[in-house]
Order: C-alpha cells, then structure tokens, then sequence
C-alpha cells in the first residue's frame, strides 16, 4: 500500500488500484446526480452502500489489509482536529495576521477579496481587516469550476483530434487517458508562461503509436471561453452580498494552481478594474491559515491576539408541526452570511413534546441535491399544572466548525407563591428579539433571541424570562384593583434532545470504522516488523558475499568459504520464492542461522583488527606501573610515605600481568589468520582494568598532612603572639589580665612587660 506522492507516481502504471480524488465523494448518495457524472470520469468503480453513499468498490485481489484501507480512506471522518474552516477564511488569517499595517479597531478597516480557484473548486470572500481582528462580509463560490475542468477541455480537444488523425478512442484506455490528462496539466502550465505554440508529444501512447500535437494560448482561450465566463459571477456576487463598490476595496489576493491561468487573473483585473496582488503562496495559503489557526487555539504555542468572525454560507430555517389547524410554522434562523459562531434561543409555548426540522431555505443555491440537515426531537415536554401551555427554550447554534445544531432545550415551570413576599420576578432577558413567529394560537407563538460574538452560557439563559406579548384579538384576563396579585416563581428544567442527522454515519458505526483504523494502524507497525526482519536477512545476504571476498577472505579457510558461499546462494534464492511472504519470527531465525556460520568469521576479523591496539595500552601500562615501583626502590621523594608491605603486592600484581602478557602473545602468535585467538579483546580490556583497580590506589595515596603547634605549646616555646611594632592596636584582640581574671584591657590597649 502506497499513499501521497509514492502512490501518485504509479497511477498510470496501476490504474485500477489507485484510488485517488475521492474527496469530492463524501457525504454524498450514490444516486446523486454528481456522483453519477463522476462516475465516467474515474478510473476505479464507484459502488452503492447498505446506506446509499457512495463507496469505492475494492479488487478481489487486494489483501484484507489494502481492502480495510481503501475503506477507511473513504469513510472514516473521525479526525482528531481542531477546528473546521473554511478554505477561504483560513486564506484570509493567513494574510491579515501578519499585517503590521492594519487599521486601528476605531478605523475605517480594510477590505479585501480573496479569490481561490484550484483544482476543482472555485471561491470568493471579502473580508474586513482592523488590527488584530477579521471578519467576514460575504463569500461566494462554484464548486463545479476548478483547474481540472481547464484540463478537460484540452483532454476532450486532443481526444478528438487523435481520433480522426490516427484512429484512437483514447477514452476507452483508462491508462492512456490519463497519460493524456498529466500532459496536458504540463502543456496547461507551460501556457501560463509562454504565448506561442507548444508541442505535445507522448511516446507509445496506444497501441504501440507515438502520438504529437500542439496547442498556444489563443486556441486554450478560446477553448475555455464558456469557463472563463463563469470566474466573474461570484465575484459579482459578493460585491452584492458585502453592500461595497469597487472604491471600497483595498486589493484583490489570489490564490489556487488555476489562478496562474493568464485569462483567469485578467478577468479578476477587469471586474475590480485593479491590478491584482500575489503576496500569498498560491500552493500554501490555505495550509498556512490552518496552521496559524490550530496555533491560535492550542495552548502550546504563544501566538498573538487575532479574532475571526466567519459566516454561514447558506441561510437555514427551522420547521415545527402547528397545533394551529394541522399547520406548519417554520422561520428563518439563520439567514446567508450570517455571523458564527453564533446562538439563538427560539422559545415556544407547546403541550407535548415536538419535532424541529431543519433544512437549507433556498435548496438552488446548495451545491447538494439534499436540501435536509436534521430533525430533532425536543422530548418530556408536558403541560403546565394548571392546564396551560410550558414555555419550552430551544436554543440553535452553528458553531466554530460551521454546523448547525439544536444545541440544549429547557421547559419553564411557574409556580405560584401566594401572599406578599420579598421574591422578585426573573429579569428580563436582554437579547434583542430577531424574528417573532406570529400563529393565531398562542400555542405556537415563538420569541427568537440573539447571542452575539461570545454564547452565553446555558445558565444565564435559563435565568431570564421571556417579555410575554399577547397576540391581537385574544382575551385577556385583568386582575382585579382590590386583589393583591400572586407571585409566581419560576424552574428551568433541562429537556433531552434526539437529533437524526441527515446522510451522517451512526456513532456505532462510527466507532467500528475508528476501530479498524486503530486495528490497520497495528497491523502497518506488524507488516513494518516483518519487511524489516525480511530486509535484514537479505542485506545480511548481499553484505556477507561482498566480504567474503574482501576483508572476511583471510579469516576463513576456502573449504569454509565454498560452504558458506552456498548457503548465502541458497538463502537469496529462498527470499525470492518461498520466502517471498513469510511471517516475522521465519526471518529472524532464517537470520540466526546465518549468523551462527558468519559471526565466528565477523569476530576473528574485528579480533584481528582491534587486539594490537590494547595489548600495545596493556604493555605501556606495565612500564608506568615498572617504573613508579622502581622509584620507590630509588627513595623517591615522591612515594617514600607508602607502606613497603602493599609496594611489594604491587610489584608482585606487575609481574603476575606482564608474565600473563607475554604468555598470550606467544600463543597467539603461533595460531593463524582462520583459527578462534587465544586471548580476546575483552579479556585484555579486562585484565588492564584490574590492573588499575590493584595499583592505582596504592600508588596514587597522598602524603599524610603535618598539624601545625596549637597556641599552648607555642608560649610554651616561647613564641610571641601578639602584635608585633606598627601594627594597628584594632587588629588585637584584648584578653583578660592573669593577676585577676574580672579586669579585662580596654579595647585597643596593651601592655608589655
């Protein structure tokens, strides 16, 4: 199995196992109408699951292992990340976080379009920039345009052209075809940068035939012209979207493989009438934004203050089941380029738990023929005690990551408190109220609130009360003046939510597939082991012949050499046929054998190298250790503190370990280049070791240390102690008379006898 660029580099020569692009096939059925375009234009076979997505039907000749691969590479979605961004917004981070220039957050900021077209995608935002902070005004894209619709256009021209000019059907050939589909990237590429005819040459392309054309940037133009003219839609679009004349922007960014494409940044110039910028990396913009985002959210890196404010692509809107006359209600929660992060609470007046359906408002403008995200279930809604509707909150979110979601439901219970009390009512929520759905039953009246930059906590919410307004032409009871009015207080319970989410894998499934993962990702590090034990024996194989006849040669008798030479063969032969496919441990024993015959040859060799070194250490340590005893015998000053008794070990310990010297090397000396040494490295090594252990503490012993006389026996020698003439009478300490001990000398005075 070869994945990235390895895999890349053997499409052509293995086609029908390269599974690649399949990004473009989740979360999609198999009946969709794009999937079905796609079909044709694939080299592997698209297949319908038990689910209705879209799967890639695998060879009966791949292992289990390569089959649960190609399966997890298409369906695993359980990726550890961070955040889910949008390509275009990471696009803009990367641009604006390294902007010293920015405007300051009271000024007028900074507008700027970015346009990204790449391999099969084509997008546009306009985004506002002020020091340290981002936001998005309006995005729009085609997700059927991209640089391989470019490619396309040259590959049905020259298919075309082959057919009538020497009978090929190139589309038949999935190899040829994508031979074609490499060479006119090239040939695409080339154009960008060069105006005159180029050639296009492709050696045994079918059938044993060399095939040639040629192609300049005016004929690809016109080619292209029905692309070309849709690069300046979106960009009509989110001028529109964003409410800005050309005036307002400050540069155009472009980036993506397609926009080098000479025509494309010509259409972008015209519509903007504005030269366009390309500061950004085309090919890395988008990873680069990504990064700075993952960098921004982990706490191991320190990174500066930089807030985004993305938006939501398409406008969606929630259906509810209406107790008014078997209706529906429905209402737009979020309408296209709203703000997100972003929450709402909707509150509602119902009897009986209720479904919420959420879709896409305008179904045209979602590249997705399912206009359907989710339904969920708001579930122990029940009546009030006195028989009334409960006030069930629901908040909706869409989240960092872009997706919609009933985030928590919770269902007010009043409870009436009689007499005077001190219990003030809940305040007021303070969320400006987006979008009241008027029924004519009080039972579906809805209160939407809006939670904007930072989501208030669940907490907060639950502690605020809804304004209540009665709806037009029903009654209402008035308290009457002489009655004290009863206070009520009120309980927020926490309801459950059941959401079925359209075209997503259950969490069962979802574990099985992260469990394969898990289960492939061992069976790689197993399948790891067992190619490294397979490659030792071969290395092993190929590096021991080589030696034999080299540096091994002298160190083994012939006949020896003829057998293990056999061996070798033998081993190399069983590697290419039977041993082709072994499990781990049939390798590591395959190699213990070799060894067994090598490494006596492989010893002998470093033996040989290695000994004259030590035994040369060995011997220059002896006459050191000779001549320090001989110093001692000489008087030396040096040693003439050690004891005579431990002198005479140590010179007995010398002559023990020059005698077993010298023994060895006679011995060794008498045995030739093929037979096991006599003594070895490590005993030598050994031996020295010892030899320092023994000799060096006694010799290395210092002199013993002369106490200098204490104070008593030097006045008793007559020595004077005290000041001697012109020295300061403050550095003497003054003592205690001897005719009595209480008179003690002022300080700084003496007396002299």
């Amino acid at each position: 199995r070869a994945i990235g660029n390895a895999a890349k580099s053997q499409i052509v020569t293995n086609v029908k196992n390269a599974v690649h692009g399949f990004k473009k096939l989740h979360g999609r059925a198999f009946e969709d109408p794009y999937i079905q375009a796609e079909r044709a234009k694939l080299p592997y076979e698209l297949q319908k699951m038990p689910n209705g997505s879209v799967g890639v039907k695998v060879p009966s000749f791949f292992t289990d292992a390569e089959r649960r691969s190609v399966m997890a590479a298409a369906q695993i979605a359980g990726l550890n990340c961070l955040k889910l961004m949008n390509e275009t917004t990471a696009v803009a981070l990367a641009y604006g976080i390294y902007k010293q220039d920015l405007p300051a957050l009271e000024e007028k900021p900074r507008n700027v379009v970015f346009v990204d077209m790449g391999h099969s995608a084509y997008q546009v935002s306009i985004c506002a920039f002020n020091k340290g902070k981002l936001k998005v005004l309006a995005t729009t894209f085609d997700p059927f345009i991209g640089g391989r619709n470019f490619d396309e256009a040259l590959v049905d021209y020259f298919s075309e052209e082959f057919r009538t000019k020497y009978k090929l059907n190139v589309k038949e050939n999935p190899r040829a075809l994508l031979r074609l589909y490499q060479e006119c990237e090239k040939l695409k590429k080339l154009m960008s940068a060069n105006a005159s005819d180029l050639p296009l040459n492709i050696e045994c392309f079918m059938n044993d035939l060399d095939v040639s054309s040629k192609m300049n940037r005016a004929q690809f133009e016109q080619l292209c012209a029905a692309l070309l003219a849709r690069v300046e839609p979106p960009l009509r679009a989110a001028m529109d979207q964003a409410k800005l004349q050309r005036e307002d922007i400050y540069s155009i960014e472009i980036v993506g493989g397609a926009t080098r494409i000479p025509a494309v940044k010509e259409q972008i110039s015209n519509f903007f009438c504005k030269e366009i910028s390309t500061t950004l990396n085309a090919d890395e913009a988008v990873a680069r934004g990504c990064a700075l985002q993952c960098a921004i959210l982990s706490p191991a890196f320190k990174v500066r203050e930089f807030s985004i404010t993305d938006v939501v692509p398409y406008s969606i809107t929630l259906r509810w089941k209406s107790s008014y006359e078997e209706g529906t209600g429905e209402c737009e929660v979020f309408s296209k380029n709203h703000a997100a992060p972003f929450s709402k609470v909707i509150t509602f007046h119902k009897k009986e738990p209720f479904d919420l359906e959420a879709y896409y408002t305008h179904p045209h403008e979602v590249p997705y023929p399912d206009s359907r995200i989710g339904r969920f279930t708001i579930q122990n809604v029940g009546p009030q005690h006195d028989g009334d509707n409960s006030k069930v909150k629901v908040k909706v979110r869409v989240n960092i990551h872009g997706l919609f979601s009933v985030a928590n439901a919770s269902i007010i219970e009043k409870q009436s408190v009689e007499g005077d009390h001190n219990d003030t009512p809940m305040d007021t929520e303070s969320a400006t109220n987006l979008c009241i759905q008027l029924c004519n039953s009080l039972q579906d009246k809805m209160q939407v609130d809006q939670e904007e930059g930072v989501q208030k906590s669940q907490a907060e919410q639950q502690n605020q009360a809804d304004e209540e307004t009665e709806n037009p032409g029903t009654e209402t009871k008035q308290d009457h003046p002489s009655q004290p009015k009863a206070k009520t207080k009120v309980k927020s319970i926490d309801l459950p939510i059941q959401a079925s989410l359209y075209r997503q894998l259950g969490q069962d499934l979802i574990n099985s597939y992260i469990e394969n993962e898990g289960k492939m990702m061992m069976q790689d590090k197993l399948e790891k082991e067992r190619n490294d034990a397979k490659n030792a024996v071969e290395e092993y194989v190929y590096e021991f012949r080589d030696k034999l006849c080299g540096v091994f040669e002298k160190f083994i008798t012939e006949e020896d050499s003829n057998k293990l030479t056999l061996l070798l063969e033998d081993t190399e032969n069983w590697l290419y046929e039977d041993g082709e496919d072994q499990p781990k441990q049939v390798y590591m024993d395959k190699l213990q054998e070799l060894k067994k015959f090598g490494q006596p040859i492989q010893e002998r060799c470093m033996e040989h190298e290695e000994r004259p070194k030590v035994l040369n250490e060995l011997g220059k340590k002896i006459q050191l250790l000779m001549k320090a005893v001989e110093a001692y015998k000489n008087k030396d000053e040096k040693y003439d503190h050690l004891d005579p008794a431990e002198m005479e070990k140590v010179e007995k310990y010398i002559n023990e370990a020059m005698n077993w010297l010298n023994s060895k090397m006679n011995a060794q000396n008498k045995l030739s280049l093929t037979q096991d040494p006599v003594v070895k490295v490590a005993e030598i090594l050994a031996k020295s070791k010892e030899l320092d252990s023994f000799c060096n503490p006694i010799l290395s012993k210092p002199k013993p240390k002369i106490e200098p006389p204490n104070d008593g026996q030097a006045k008793a020698n007559g020595e004077h102690n005290g000041p001697v003439n012109g020295q300061s009478a403050a550095e003497t300490k003054p003592e205690p008379a001897k005719d009595n001990p209480q008179q003690t000398k002022p300080p700084g005075e003496m007396e002299v006898d």
